[in-house]
């Protein structure tokens, strides 16, 4: 290769790998004559000599140099033994000056025939230089503390930042290892992390852990470590050095999120308000505090609570009412606290006063002084717990949720020697927050939980009463606490001939509106039983009067926007006569009644389905059954047979094996079917009501057939006031023979033949008047003047009730008189 016979400046060997890399350099291609055939565009925006004037030429016009044919000769040679040459040139620019470039040769190629290379360059440019003084500066003033160790891992040089983090004097370091100096600092660890530098010759970087410092040995501060092995020119390692970063501020952040994070998990897993207290208390015990107490309002603790004590109704008490919540320590059985769970709490740290609550700010007292004169005249109780156990740093935190004051929240601390600092109000500050939520969620819930539950709870009868003729038990489980209730509902209700009412339905649903509508058809079956409707009527004008509701709802929107409809809803009506024995009864798409005999045979009895309330435009079809007495007659939800496999089929089998028992006292017998039934929390209300069934005898029961002739009222009315004496109620003749007289006087007067007389003893004594007309009778009001008209009023007037139903072959009037309870 043919170059200028000139002396380079400190040229240096490099390898091939290095030398090829020009992808940012000026680059030419050079044969080995010496003659440029390759220039590139960085070529010429490195000299300003553009490729028409260099290619063809030599390259030796382009150096700044006098030639040196010897050394241009044993760079060629090098570079066609593949190794390649790197070193800083002089070479001219277009304008004359001279320039300094870092050239590299490649090692040598051919193109075509002739042998070539690859010649890159870029402008070589003046380097800083750091002085030892600059240099000892950066060092010792760094922020980040540094170390150098030798291979015992014993200090041999250290700059002030570091000796500040250790609080250890330099003296006392150089020469001894971090284990001597610091144990209690994972230095064990550390040590073996930098063992492993010198082994592997690999750095390790930002190994963060927990520490502290002589200069605060009870503040935990975080730091951030990197370690990397020294070596020297040989490449011997001959120590490692270290650099530590105080990352206290990002590790308390890290730490303030992950329990902020950790405590959403925690606090709050339960809709129930006590629960919820305690575990806010327990999370915060020792990760946070050593003493925590929870005192809530009283009105949130009885659901009722709306802060009412902090509204313009008057002026606010003094001190509120609260009860402890909940309490947590680090001492077995809370020794600290002067108030247990459920006790009425006033505590608020003085000086503060109901303020503390109304604004709703946290306060910290860094350092508890229990000898101060407000804490030992309000709190004399509680400053003898804190002498006692060195109770000596506090944050009180206002529980507020949605503008409403629910409680405070108090944390303290006793064992842990650091005191609470500003930055830790703002974790307790979030975690009463948080725990407020799930609070107030528990409060709202309890309470409208309850009112839904004491809603249905109210609508459903309170006493059961079947009279004479029934034994009645019933028992009702409330679907699972998650679904809230739902709309079952069943009753019994007395009707006139000592007969009863049996009904249970279910309104498809569940919480309030449920409730509500089961309240609002309990009431229609009610009233339209009371009308003696049969159970088929009574079903189609129930039917009629979900259809009505339904088109109500419909046409109106609820707050949320959304339109409500009332849906759906099942039924079963029943109606037994003791004197007959006779059941009629109809259904709309409830389950059949369950029967069981004497005997122990069960079955349910084969009844039309009918369609369920609400569809409308279908008939419901009555069915009549015969009960011999002391049969058990059973009317159930879907809820009870569904059970968790939700075959209807194999419910009804199961509910046929409990009651196919030996017969026992009918409330432990409609217990234990629920409970043997009803195995798991079910998404369903269950309802069952038994009834024994008993019969009026003939000495219960006397009945006349009477002439359609005026005369025959003295004869009818002679043999019902004989009849009562007989049955020892004298103190009832009287009205009885009044009763008979009225009664039996229209009936001849204004009704059709045939017209027979009835008197009942049971709960009451009835008298009854059936005639085949169905002319209803019509209570009037007679003028002065009037001669007749008082019949039906004076019947009214005498008996404790009165009316009217009708039957196949025409109507019955009766009217009932209380028996006097010293009667037998």
């Amino acid at each position: 290769m043919n170059s200028p016979r000139e002396d380079f400046d400190v040229p240096t060997s490099a390898g091939p790998r290095d030398l090829l890399d020009a992808s940012s350099d000026a680059a030419a291609v050079l044969s080995s004559r010496g003659v440029v055939i390759g220039w590139t565009r960085g070529a010429e925006a490195l000299l300003g000599h553009p490729a028409a004037k260099v290619v063809g030429r030599s390259a030796g016009c382009l150096l700044a140099m006098r030639p040196d044919p010897a050394r241009a000769a044993g760079v060629a040679e090098r570079c066609r033994s593949g190794m390649g040459w790197s070193g800083l040139v002089p070479v001219l620019h277009r304008d004359g000056r001279s320039i300094v470039v870092d050239l590299r040769i490649s090692a040598s190629f051919r193109i075509g025939g002739e042998e070539c290379f690859l010649l890159s360059a870029r402008e070589q440019r003046p380097r800083w230089t750091m002085g030892q003084s600059v240099l000892d500066g950066f060092l010792t003033r760094s922020p980040i503390g540094m170390a150098v160790m030798d291979l015992d891992l014993r200090y041999i040089w250290l700059n002030d930042t570091l000796e500040q983090f250790g609080g250890v004097p330099r003296e006392q370091r150089l020469g001894r290892r971090l284990s001597e100096l610091l144990p209690g600092l994972q230095a064990s660890t550390i040590e073996g992390l930098m063992r492993k530098v010198l082994l592997t010759r690999e750095p390790v970087t930002d190994y963060e852990y927990l520490g502290w410092s002589w200069a605060d040995p009870h503040r935990q501060r975080a730091y951030s470590t990197s370690f990397f092995p020294l070596v020297d020119a040989d490449g011997s390692v001959t120590g490692v050095c270290y650099m530590v970063s105080d990352v206290t501020e990002r590790w308390n952040a890290r730490q303030l999120l992950s329990l902020v994070n950790e405590a959403g998990t925690r606090i709050g897993t339960t809709l129930d308000v006590l629960r919820t207290a305690q575990e806010l208390a327990d999370f915060a015990v020792p990760r946070f505090a050593d003493f925590v107490i929870v005192d809530l309002l009283e009105p949130v603790l009885s659901t009722e609570g709306h802060g009412t004590w902090l509204t313009d109704a008057g002026p606010a008490p003094a001190k509120p009412s609260m009860r402890r919540a909940a309490l947590k320590t680090v001492r077995e059985g809370s020794p600290e606290a002067v108030a247990r769970i459920g006790d009425r709490v006033d505590f608020l740290p003085p000086p503060h006063g109901i303020d503390l609550l109304i604004r709703g700010e946290p306060i910290i007292i860094p350092v508890l002084d229990p000898d101060d004169h407000l804490w030992v005249t309000e709190q004399p109780a509680r400053t003898a717990r804190i002498r006692e156990f060195g109770l000596h740093s506090l944050i009180s935190v206002p529980m507020r949720a949605r503008n409403t004051v629910l409680g405070l929240t108090t944390f303290a601390r006793s064992l842990n020697q650091i005191s609470f600092r500003p930055d830790d109000v703002l974790l307790a500050q979030e975690l009463v927050a948080r725990a407020a939520v799930c609070v107030d969620n528990a409060r709202r819930y309890t309470r409208e939980h309850t009112a839904a539950v004491t809603l249905q709870r109210s609508l459903l009868p309170q006493a059961l009463n079947g009279g004479t003729a029934l034994d009645v038990a019933s028992s009702y489980l409330p679907a699972d606490a998650a679904d809230g209730v739902g709309g079952d509902w069943f009753d019994v209700i007395p009707l006139s001939g000592a007969r009863v009412g049996l009904v249970v339905g279910d309104v498809v649903g569940h919480g309030l509106a449920a409730a509500a509508s089961m309240g609002r058809l309990r009431t229609a079956v009610q009233t339209l039983a009371d009308m003696e409707m049969p159970p088929d009527e009574l079903l189609a004008h129930l039917d009629d009067l979900v259809l009505r509701l339904g088109e109500e709802e419909s046409g109106g929107t609820a707050s949320d926007g959304s339109t409500t409809t009332f849906v759906g809803a099942t039924c079963l009506y029943a109606v037994y006569d003791p004197v007959t024995r006779r059941c009629a009864m109809a259904r709309a798409g409830h389950p059949p009644p369950v029967v069981v005999a004497p005997d122990g045979r069960v079955h349910f009895p084969d009844m039309p389905a009918g369609p369920p309330l609400g569809l409308g435009g279908m008939a419901f079809e009555a069915t009549e059954i015969e009960l011999a007495e002391n049969s058990l007659f059973g009317l159930y939800t879907d809820g009870l047979i569904e059970g968790a496999d939700r075959d209807v089929e194999k419910g009804m089998s199961r509910l046929r094996v409990a009651l196919a028992g030996p017969a026992t006292e009918l409330d432990a017998l409609c217990t234990a079917t629920v409970q043997q039934l009803v195995t798991v929390p079910l998404p369903d209300d269950v309802a069952l009501l038994l009834a024994r069934t008993h019969a009026l005898g003939a000495d219960h029961v006397v009945s006349w057939e009477v002439p359609v002739d005026p005369a025959a009222v003295a004869d009818v009315r002679a043999r019902a006031t004989r009849q009562v004496s007989v049955w020892g109620y004298d103190e009832l003749a009287m009205t009885t023979e009044l009763i008979v007289s009225e009664l039996v006087t229209n009936a001849i007067r204004y009704a059709e033949p045939p017209i027979r007389l009835r008197l009942l003893r049971d709960a009451r004594l009835t008298c009854e008047v059936a005639d085949g007309s169905s002319t209803a009778p019509r209570l009037r009001h007679a003028r002065s003047t009037d001669e007749g008209g008082r019949g039906l009023f004076l019947v009214a007037q005498l008996a404790h009730r009165w009316g009217a139903r009708y039957t196949g072959e025409g109507k019955i009037i009766w009217a009932e008189q209380e028996i006097p309870p010293d009667i037998p």
